[in-house]
């Protein structure tokens, strides 16, 4: 298949790029009951998730328990959504981890898998400084031939990746891309500014804001169960009307902080709401631990207030 990233088909009020598309999901890893990877429930669940809005799909992310899956289970999940969604929308595959050359690793595999671009994440627990961070990145951007986006969520990793550094890292021309977790608004804005880098909002509270600033799009948790309600706050802001905008993130904002801001890991509370719904997602794999009955209960009315709007 081509490694040749593609543009979403939503017109953009700004000329940043959209290397990956413009609504995309970062999306649960189904499993068995027995905790076995359930790929055919991964199909159906990307199929309905590209139905309904998301023209990307991330896979082996945060959300998607990387942590806990194997190598092995990691490419045959690629191989399986490749072929439920064909190549109609962007495939992200999560390849980051603590170690450079595992890391490397991962994205070689991911290009054979079928991948359009690869997530990496900055390497957690060692805290590097960052001018290992840039060698690390430039090393794996080196590596393949796809795309890049970088992830930083200091709050999991311990380590910010700084403008300064993005910056720099601009210059590789297979770094692309960035998934914000950052919450650090100007320095994001000081990035955007100064180069091409497609922003990702990875912080559904952050959807509008970012994109309001030019931001590609979102790589969104809350799209697992909503993700037409995700599609629309962008659609209502390239129309021009800025104040449905806002009314639309406000409405989901009740879903977006019990699935991410709650105490509870956005993969625990989105497999739990996704159960309820009786779609394709199955347990968590320990050290998770599955969202209890008042959790599930307050996901639901959330949920049944927002779709009922």
């Amino acid at each position: 298949m081509t490694t040749a990233m593609t543009t979403a088909p939503h017109p953009s009020p700004y000329p940043s790029p959209r290397p990956f598309g413009r609504t995309l999901c970062a999306m649960i890893t189904p499993f068995t009951e027995a905790g076995a990877l359930d790929l055919d429930g991964a199909g159906r669940l990307a199929e309905r998730l590209v139905a309904e809005g998301c023209d990307g799909l991330v896979l082996n992310g945060t959300t998607g328990e990387s942590p806990t899956t194997s190598d092995t289970e990691k490419a045959h999940l690629i191989r399986a959504v490749r072929e439920a969604v064909g190549e109609r929308v962007p495939i992200v595959a999560g390849v980051g981890t603590s170690d450079t050359p595992h890391t490397v690793e991962l994205a070689l595999a991911a290009e054979k898998a079928g991948a359009d671009g690869v997530l990496v994440v900055t390497p957690y627990y060692s805290r590097p400084p960052q001018d290992a961070l840039e060698a690390h990145f430039r090393q794996v951007a080196d590596a393949g031939g796809l795309p890049v986006m970088l992830y930083d969520i200091p709050g999991r990793t311990g380590t910010r990746i700084e403008p300064e550094t993005m910056i720099r890292l601009a210059d590789h021309p297979r770094i692309v891309a960035v998934k914000d977790c950052s919450y650090d608004f100007l320095g994001t804005q000081k990035v955007l500014a100064r180069t091409g880098l497609a922003y990702y909002a990875g912080c559904d509270e952050h959807i509008l804001a970012l994109y309001a600033v030019g931001a590609a799009g979102c790589v969104s948790t809350v799209a697992n169960v909503v993700p037409r309600r995700i599609a629309e706050i962008l659609d209502a802001f390239e129309a021009g009307d800025t104040p449905v905008s806002a009314r639309l993130q406000q409405r989901a904002t009740p879903l977006m902080e019990l699935m991410t801001a709650s105490g509870l890991p956005g993969t625990v509370t989105a497999k739990g709401l996704l159960d309820a719904l009786g779609l394709p997602a199955g347990p968590v794999r320990s050290p998770l631990l599955p969202a209890g009955r008042e959790a599930v209960d307050r996901l639901l009315a959330a949920y049944e207030e927002l779709t009922a709007a």
